[in-house]
């Protein structure tokens, strides 16, 4: 569910006949509760008062008789079973009225039933969206997207050729027309409800003519009042009082889709919301997918909040414009400055979708504008924007989503001029529309940015935006072929890459030119692992840095129970001597801004640039990790709980040719997997079991048939697994992928009668306290960033991770208590057997006496490190690379390099 299906539905229910018996029940229905849900609550329902329903964790609602609402909530209130259920938020209703309670953030609403739509916003969380506060204070935008949704689809059902690809344009250009004109109505740039009104009054009993209404009243906008055009027109007398609008909005095909009954009633109904109260940065992204059949279903999801946008323009250029307002203080010659400086500023989003950074950009400048025209003592009659739509530049792939930008930024500008000089005047200054911003419909991977945004002497132009993120695995063959178009021919290895990596280096190549500074919104993953030494010193290579980023957040949209993909805001600049801006996550969602010298590509401040692969440690005291056994057995020499049962009752000197065997499936879930495990000079005795000679045969003729050449060249050996290593006392055992949501790697030993797989990686014999190491916060943080993931989940690599963690140098006592900390971690997990390894360490499960033993190993490893705690995440990482960069320099250059064994 998203607001706009919510928000459909909870209008269902407000305008239907009042129904006491179901009402919770079609509530929380629209709320995207399943139908499995809903059966359960009517069969076991933990309410202890009367009509009333219980959701637990969720909401306790009521329905009353007439005139009992507040005493109902009162009921809810004190009920013991609001408290036991958690029950977050209060509802209580006779039909006529409603109250209702969010206990999280205590607040109380109360309305007549017939408004419980316009409330459904209070309500979010029920659906699991965290609540967006303009959505909750006004939903207008969500309403108006819902009823010019269904006017669509309608518009569509009638019209199928206006569905088609030849005619996408002319009724994406129509909904725009729309949009324009209830916004003008209700804005006083039509006077009187001018157009909903000549609708209603010339279709009253003509209904099938309501295209040709409108289609005479777009005409009529098309003609300018200022000369003879529409007298030789010949516009109807009840058009004529429509003012000249045009400005390419309403120029070029006039005809409009027919309309049916339901279609008019639709278009009326959409008609009786308040426009005026639109926001333009939300409204446009919830209506771009109107249009967009594939995506009607997730309306609203496009969503990207004023907060997380400003994340971006802020430090891009917004926060330098402020600093230079302050510094001017009342200096009638700098305010001027500045005042000019602005009018030269071009905003240019290569991957606009519905223009919300433009609109917020354009919002922006105008109140810095308007703080100069305050300090210049400029009356408000007198001031006028020198901030030119003209000035603002987008790309989008989408038809509709590039008029709604236009559209958005027309409605910004507006309400701008009303905010900022007065309502009078910016109706004035609206008509007739002049050029809005200069956005086109194109591949902008494929587009020429100079052709659309060229250079312009003495104007300063920042890029910005939220490009499409789509990991290498997910890319589309048109989208790998963009990468390739822009990568192709600087490196081989451009197939890894996240798409959003063409945006950057567009950016780069762009700015070489014009000198520009660009940000943009991406998937944290273009700065960590194999990506980074593949995009990064490209963009370094073309004189740029980073001049400031966010590091990784959470980034939801509108979606219900949508956790968010994990993002961070990355801006880019020709290389200066500026101090450089880092932001991170601090307590309680407060963020931290630090001024540095350098960021690296990893949105750390340690000076380097790449961490590269290394065959051996660089950390020498480390004892050197492998992958463990590639089998090359098609599974013949493997065996699970039963085959072994089966062959060792049959065969009783077979015991001693099976051994247990772990790849990351086995040791994350306790999972029994067995392997036979033959010496050659026991294969004459192993084969006398009838089963394991068929199977070292079918091993035989797998490898001769198979395509690789190191399994041909051990055919003759095909009793064994094509590596042999193993363990003389025990090994040291880690999966080559991890969650993501667990809080520390998993770890464990093996005694020597055991064996893995190259599923997992193994330190065979190595001291214990290098089990502490990798079972350290101080560890994972490092993984993650030059490792990578796979998709979501950590992505392990000896080569990557184990031999370029940087380990100061230990002491006796200092391996020694590192190995104390290792041993308290194995015998906490064996207070718990036969957990899992996955189920100790679910981070919603992990027992107290577990997480005490790895809180105890990283107090222990930490202070090693700097003699305390880190703070946080980022303090870890800055360490790291310090340390990292001082080792390297230290060792002289690059080691020789081998193949990741992950």
């Amino acid at each position: 569910m998203n607001p706009v299906e919510i928000e459909e539905a909870v209008s269902r229910i407000a305008e239907a006949p009042f129904n006491p018996g179901e009402f919770p029940f079609e509530f929380l229905q629209a709320f995207g509760n399943r139908d499995v849900t809903i059966k359960r609550l009517r069969k076991d329902n933990r309410s202890d008062v009367p009509g009333a329903v219980l959701q637990r964790n969720n909401i306790h609602l009521a329905v009353c008789s007439e005139g009992q609402v507040a005493q109902t909530l009162n009921l809810l209130r004190e009920s013991p079973k609001t408290q036991s259920a958690k029950a977050r938020f209060l509802l209580a209703t006779d039909g006529v009225t409603f109250e209702a309670e969010d206990r999280t953030e205590d607040e109380h609403i109360t309305d007549v039933f017939t408004h419980l739509a316009d409330r459904f916003g209070f309500f979010l969380p029920l659906a699991g969206i965290t609540t967006v506060q303009k959505i909750k204070n006004n939903p207008i935008d969500v309403k108006a997207t819902s009823r010019l949704n269904r006017l669509y689809v309608e518009l569509l059902k009638e019209n199928p050729d206006w569905a088609t690809e030849e005619r996408r344009h002319d009724m994406n250009h129509f909904m725009a027309r729309l949009i324009f004109c209830f916004f003008a109505e209700d804005t006083g740039i039509f006077l009187n409800n001018l157009f909903t009104r000549t609708i209603q009054t010339m279709t009253e009993g003509a209904m099938d003519q309501t295209h040709e209404v409108m289609a005479e009243l777009f005409r009529t906008m098309d003609l300018d009042t200022r000369n003879d055009d529409r007298e030789k027109g010949g516009v109807k007398s009840w058009a004529r009082d429509f003012p000249y609008v045009n400005g390419n909005l309403f120029s070029g095909a006039t005809n409009c889709p027919k309309f049916s009954k339901l279609a008019r009633t639709y278009l009326l109904r959409a008609g009786e919301l308040n426009w005026a109260q639109i926001n333009p940065d939300i409204f446009g992204s919830m209506i771009q997918a109107v249009a967009d059949e594939g995506e009607r279903g997730a309306l609203g999801m496009h969503y990207t909040s004023v907060p997380n946008i400003r994340k971006v323009l802020n430090p891009l250029f917004l926060d330098g414009l402020r600093e230079e307002l302050e510094k001017a203080g009342h200096n009638t010659q700098k305010l001027h400055a500045l005042k000019e400086r602005l009018s030269g500023i071009r905003v240019f989003d290569p991957a606009c979708g519905s223009g919300n950074f433009l609109v917020i950009a354009y919002k922006d400048m105008r109140e810095i504008q308007s703080e100069i025209d305050d300090r210049l003592k400029i009356e408000r009659a007198e001031r006028k924007s020198v901030i030119p739509l003209v000035n603002f530049y987008g790309i989008e792939i989408r038809d509709f989503a590039v008029e709604i930008a236009r559209l958005s930024l027309l409605i910004a500008e507006f309400q701008s001029d009303e905010i900022h000089i007065d309502q009078k005047q910016a109706r004035l200054n609206v008509l007739p529309l002049k050029d809005t911003g200069h956005i086109i419909c194109a591949n902008a991977l494929e587009q020429d940015w100079f052709d659309v945004c060229p250079p312009q002497k003495g104007s300063e132009t920042y890029i910005c935006g939220n490009p499409p993120y789509k990991g290498s695995t997910y890319q589309s063959a048109e989208q790998k072929a963009d990468l390739e178009q822009i990568f192709g021919r600087r490196t081989k290895s451009w197939k890894s890459l996240d798409y959003v990596a063409g945006w950057f280096m567009k950016a780069a190549d762009y700015g070489q030119k014009t000198g520009s500074s660009s940000a943009f919104v991406s998937t944290n993953s273009i700065c960590q692992g194999q990506q980074v030494p593949i995009l990064w010193p490209l963009i370094f290579g073309l004189n740029y840095e980073i001049s400031f980023a966010h590091t990784s957040f959470k980034w939801a949209n509108l979606a219900a129970h949508n956790a968010g993909v994990t993002v961070a805001i990355i801006g880019i600049a020709p290389v200066s001597e500026h101090m450089k801006i880092l932001f991170s996550n601090g307590e309680n969602g407060k963020i931290i801004r630090r001024e540095v010298t350098y960021i690296n590509a990893y949105l750390s401040i340690g000076n380097v640039k790449v961490v590269t692969r290394e065959s051996i440690p660089i950390s020498k005291i480390l004892h050197c990790m492998d992958y463990g056994n590639y089998p090359g057995d098609g599974n013949f020499l493997t065996l699970n709980f039963f085959e072994r049962e089966k062959i060792e009752n049959e065969y009783d000197f077979v015991g001693k040719f099976i051994r247990p065997v772990f790849g990351a499936q086995e040791f994350l879930k306790g999972l029994s997997r067995y392997c036979i495990w033959i010496e050659d000079e026991d294969l004459i005795e192993a084969k006398r079991c009838l089963y394991f000679s068929k199977r070292i045969d079918s091993v035989k003729n797998l490898r001769n048939i198979s395509n690789d050449p190191s399994l041909n060249k051990i055919s003759n050996r095909s009793h064994q697994y094509r590596d042999r290593k193993k363990a003389k006392e025990y090994f040291i055992i880690l999966p080559t992928v991890s969650s993501e949501k667990r809080e520390y790697l998993p770890v464990d030993i093996k005694s020597k009668n055991c064996l893995t797989t190259n599923q997992a990686f193994a330190l065979y014999d190595a001291p214990l306290w290098n089990m502490a190491l990798i079972a350290s916060r101080l560890h994972l943080v490092w993984i993650g960033t030059v490792c990578g993931k796979l998709k979501t989940d950590f992505r392990y690599s000896n080569t990557m991770g184990w031999n370029t963690f940087p380990v100061p140098a230990l002491t006796e006592k200092n391996r020694a208590d590192l190995t104390r900390c290792a041993e308290d971690i194995l015998l906490a997990r064996e207070a718990h057997f036969p957990a899992t390894i996955a189920d100790l360490y679910d981070p919603d499960k992990m027992p107290d006496n577990l997480r005490a033993a790895h809180d105890r190993n990283d107090e222990v490893l930490e202070r090693i490190y700097i003699g305390r705690r880190f703070r946080n995440d980022t303090e870890r990482l800055e360490k790291l690379f310090d340390l990292y960069s001082k080792m390297i320099a230290k060792k002289g250059g690059k080691t020789r390099k081998k193949k990741d064994a992950a």
